[in-house]
């Protein structure tokens, strides 16, 4: 009386580090990695007969990670990505769809005297860089890539006025007030036939994510903005127009409220308005605010 609709399974929260060794100065880099894995195609075996014949392990997986971190580059992430995924379909052909997703930590490389460290780094900040890539048998290769953890505030130069009011609002208007993200963004990649198509373009996903993160911290910094949805958008329409092998822009920004606070009951003491100085920051709830903005007249990639 039940079917299997539908099945996947791989290794997730696999993390790698690799050291670059660059000979011509004798300095040193570090990528940090996050990996998982998901594989579907003739698998179904293994939830509705108990038969693990086509199963290849989740530790197999995190081993071929490791092996194929060793034997070829990890930057830019969407190449190793498409790699790993096209190997798996190499390796088991009754495999018919290999997701990978890669999250790159932030290491920056440390100033000492005045000069930047040949091997010696620090993490300053949560933020990540992040891929997500399809390889299906039979079918073009899908990348998403994207920023997640971007912390930004500014303290004047956005509002938010003009919105529908009735019985329930209590929210006054401000043509002023303190602006708090935690920026997600993400942009979709036309598709590309194969991995030596991804190989082709990997100089353009290191500058991708370099346009991406300056556009939202320039928009950000320099908009007097009226809304965090106007903001959201102009940043969208830059990125589509920097980089033209993207074809969708999403970004998710929540709200992290700074407010006012009042402290007239001391004395008189103003602290509200043009006076303020003292704010109360807030962990929740919060405003979650989304678009996705697409190229005029293109096709969305599926992923």
């Amino acid at each position: 009386m039940a079917t299997l609709s539908h099945a996947r399974y791989g290794k997730a929260n696999v993390r790698l580090a690799k050291v670059h060794r660059h000979a011509e100065d004798n300095t040193q880099s570090i990528t940090e990695l996050t990996v998982r894995t998901l594989l579907e195609g003739d698998i179904a075996a293994s939830w509705t007969a108990a038969d693990n014949t086509n199963i290849v392990a989740t530790d197999t997986q995190k081993q071929t990670i490791y092996v194929i971190a060793k034997q070829h580059p990890v930057n830019p992430p969407e190449l190793f990505a498409s790699i790993l995924g096209q190997h798996f379909l190499d390796t088991y052909p009754w495999m018919t769809k290999a997701r990978v997703d890669v999250t790159v930590h932030r290491w920056t490389r440390m100033e000492v005297e005045g000069k930047m460290h040949p091997h010696s780094f620090l993490r300053d900040g949560v933020e990540m860089r992040e891929v997500e890539c399809e390889v299906i048998r039979g079918e073009e290769i899908r990348i998403r890539s994207g920023i997640k953890g971007l912390l930004v505030l500014k303290s004047t130069a956005s509002q938010f006025w003009g919105y529908h009011r009735d019985e329930y609002t209590r929210l006054p208007e401000t043509w002023d007030r303190i602006l708090s993200t935690e920026v997600e963004a993400g942009w979709r990649w036309k598709e590309f036939e194969n991995v030596e198509e991804v190989r082709k373009e990997e100089g353009m996903f290191d500058g991708a994510w370099s346009d991406a993160r300056r556009i939202t911290l320039e928009t950000f910094a320099q908009e007097d903005s009226p809304s965090v949805q106007n903001t959201m958008f102009i940043m969208a329409e830059k990125i589509l127009a920097a980089v033209s092998g993207v074809e969708v822009v999403e970004y998710s920004l929540p709200n992290k409220h700074y407010f006012e606070i009042d402290l007239s009951w001391f004395n008189g003491l103003k602290n509200t308005g043009k006076d303020a100085e003292v704010y109360a920051p807030q962990s929740d709830p919060n405003g979650l605010i989304q678009c996705t903005v697409t190229r005029k007249d293109s096709t969305p990639p599926k992923l």
